[in-house]
């Protein structure tokens, strides 16, 4: 049996520990260290041990895109992602024609949990077209809808959707809302100039998480540009305000400074705050133009800087960054200790996807993804369901 020595991180402290697996599953953690290695296969490992990071927003990465359609193209972006310490996705679509979406959904239900050479797809996140036009942000504009016109129902159908996404002002936001709840589909907010009152209202329908806090939203001074006063809040400060929504932020260093990802951190807490990538096929490859979406069929963009840019440089367009960099800006720009931090890339999207019995936490029986943490918060090494995806 494979048995890891180091800091172990769980979700309320970091804590000096072996832990090992047989087959997919985690044995129960063993706290301490001690000489005695028991005939066992130890690897003794100076820095934090942490579960593998769950991305619940990605779009692609080194030159793959989910919406390309072809297995490939997840296998790609999922080794990608894996060197930086993901070990589950859920694989996330774009606005795009229908015959687009049912090919991305279908290639997720065929790869649920299935062996990609890095990370595994634990589900999809049906991402637009339910979006507001003045919100879609880098998104193709081809494909834009509303649930009302649009039905959800083919798409919804899926076994592998385990988030969903709209825009709280759109028609038939409610009924689609609740034929998530039906399907034990997580319903979310965003790509959205919405009203709080909309938000509040979308929440008594059944929403439950808003994508990336700060991007592609409604706020108080976007909505003043339409009436003088009063002045009135928007999707952002609906989100900060009630506690029954979780949120996530794009921790890349680029997207959001360091107060921003502090105030999220001090209102929502680690507990209702996700870390993701939102990162496009741009992530490992070189500065230049890159299509977010479908190969030759999305919406062009730009990459420099480090990150996703429209292709005249004046706003941000998707991420290019993996999750190892969300945990490093967090953990300095919060002060968290770092079980918090690693508990925003773990544990809270595990709970927020409802794959918290599985996945998240060095427990006895949950998947064994493990990422090894050098003491500068560097990735190291990454175990996927017990095989070594990064070897140490």
């Amino acid at each position: 049996m494979p048995v890891l020595e180091g800091d172990l991180v769980f979700p309320d402290r970091v804590e000096p520990g072996r832990i090992g697996w047989v087959g997919d599953r985690l044995t129960a953690p063993e706290p301490g260290r001690r000489a005695d290695d028991s005939g066992a296969d130890i690897l003794r490992w100076d820095g934090f041990i942490a579960p593998g990071f769950l991305d619940i927003h990605v779009h692609g990465g080194d030159g793959a895109d989910f919406m390309d359609g072809t297995v490939e193209a997840f296998h790609t972006v999922c080794r990608a992602h894996a060197r930086h310490g993901t070990t589950r996705v859920l694989a996330t679509s774009t606005v795009a024609p229908a015959d687009q979406i049912d090919r991305f959904l279908d290639i997720c239900d065929s790869m649920l949990d299935r062996p990609t050479g890095g990370a595994r797809v634990a589900g999809a996140h049906f991402y637009g077209p339910y979006f507001a036009p003045a919100a879609k942000g880098c998104h193709p504009g081809e494909g834009l809808g509303d649930p009302a016109h649009l039905k959800p129902g083919r798409f919804l159908d899926h076994r592998c959707v385990r988030t969903a996404t709209v825009a709280p002002e759109l028609p038939g936001t409610a009924e689609f809302l609740q034929e998530c709840n039906k399907r034990g589909i997580v319903g979310c907010l965003g790509h959205s100039h919405a009203t709080f009152s909309q938000v509040a209202e979308a929440v008594a329908s059944g929403a439950r998480h808003v994508d990336h806090l700060f991007c592609a939203m409604s706020d108080r001074a976007r909505l003043r540009l339409s009436q003088a006063y009063p002045m009135r809040g928007g999707l952002f400060e609906a989100t900060l305000a009630l506690d029954a929504l979780t949120t996530e932020v794009i921790a890349d260093d680029r997207h959001l400074a360091d107060e921003l990802l502090y105030l999220a951190y001090k209102v929502k807490g680690p507990d209702r705050l996700a870390l993701v990538t939102d990162s496009m096929r741009a992530m490992d490859m070189p500065d230049g133009e890159y299509w977010f979406g479908k190969d030759g069929k999305g919406e062009a963009i730009r990459k420099a800087d480090g990150v996703g840019l429209t292709l005249d440089g004046k706003g941000l367009a998707s991420a290019v960054q993996g999750l190892d960099v969300g945990l490093r800006a967090m953990s300095r720009a919060s002060g968290a200790p770092l079980h918090e931090v690693v508990r925003m890339l773990t544990l809270t999207p595990a709970r927020i996807a409802g794959l918290a019995d599985r996945f998240g936490s060095l427990k006895e029986g949950k998947a064994a993804d493990l990422v090894l943490l050098d003491r500068a918060l560097q990735v190291r090494g990454v175990v996927v369901g017990g095989e070594w995806v990064v070897k140490v």
